[in-house]
């Protein structure tokens, strides 16, 4: 696990670099919004459309979007509580509760899993996002930009929202297919597998363009500790234990904790923006819990491994 997050970081570098260097004149912004927009519209529903057909779905299916959901519950409800202590701001309360709450179970743990366990363990990252996070930070999440928020933005209805997601497009359509018993044909097999295998070094050259360094207030050192607390201590803990209650086993197990155990995801930052909340608190915590990941998650999957759910 330590060489996986290694090389990890070293792409995620990468992308710190160029946002330093900017090669060819193209700044951080420029490109990252090329590559994710790539990602987000062709290589990602792809790779989604790839891995939901072929995988296995049943109650595993079903045990892998309650963890995500009731962890994300729960770890609202905890930086609810802790900004009791820290007094946060109305706009720094609701960066706070979407940076604590929502893990990067895409864009980091995407490839992380992929990585680690291959076709099943993008199949357990991309369940858990679609099925279980993404759905609440399309209904709860928006709530929660929009009540600490200072700008007043119509609000998207959550079908609406979620149907405009291509991956979710593409998952309805492979979950479909799985349940029908279509088979794959080999060509697009092969076609869709060609596509998926950018995802992982771009997400992650991606992640590297979104950090920044130049966002870090004293001021809110209280809120960034509640922050890493929740997202990288109590949410895989959490998860931890709604797995082991539901007596999940193997990759399905240790590839949920781990999801629960990833850094703030990068996508707050535009809520932030949309909504009118402390944007540069909400950077400072992706760059803080990324780098702290590096860390900290080698420790969680050698603690899984010690527990002895992977099996």
């Amino acid at each position: 696990m330590f060489g996986v997050m290694t090389q990890m970081g070293a792409l995620i570098a990468c992308g710190v670099a160029w946002s330093r260097l900017r090669p060819g004149g193209l700044g951080a912004e420029e490109t990252r919004r090329v590559l994710t927009t790539l990602v987000y519209y062709l290589l990602l529903p792809a790779l989604v459309l790839k891995v939901l057909w072929g995988a296995p779905l049943g109650l595993v299916s079903l045990q892998i979007a309650a963890v995500s959901g009731l962890t994300v519950l729960t770890a609202l409800a905890l930086t609810r509580a802790a900004c009791r202590v820290c007094l946060p701001n109305r706009a720094a309360m609701g960066a706070m509760l979407l940076a604590a709450a929502w893990p990067n179970a895409v864009y980091l743990g995407l490839p992380i899993l992929d990585t680690l366990f291959g076709e099943p363990g993008r199949a357990v990252a991309i369940q858990y996002d679609l099925f279980g996070a993404l759905p609440l930070l399309l209904t709860v999440g928006v709530l929660i930009a929009r009540h600490y928020g200072s700008h007043s933005e119509a609000f998207v209805g959550p079908l609406r929202g979620l149907f405009a997601v291509p991956s979710v497009w593409a998952a309805m359509v492979a979950v479909a297919l799985n349940l029908l018993g279509v088979p794959m044909p080999v060509w697009l097999d092969e076609w869709l597998g060609f596509l998926g295998h950018a995802v992982t070094p771009l997400m992650l050259f991606s992640l590297g363009l979104a950090l920044v360094f130049d966002r870090f207030r004293a001021r809110d050192a209280p809120a960034l500790a509640v922050v890493a607390g929740v997202q990288l201590l109590a949410a895989p803990l959490i998860a931890l234990g709604i797995t082991v209650g539901f007596g999940m086993q193997g990759i399905p197990a240790v590839g949920a904790v781990l999801e629960a155990a990833m850094p703030a995801m990068v996508l707050g930052i535009v809520f932030c923006d949309r909504f009118g909340l402390d944007t540069g608190l909400y950077a400072a915590a992706v760059t803080l819990t990324t780098a702290l990941s590096l860390v900290t998650l080698p420790l969680w999957f050698a603690f899984l491994q010690g527990l002895a759910i992977l099996q």
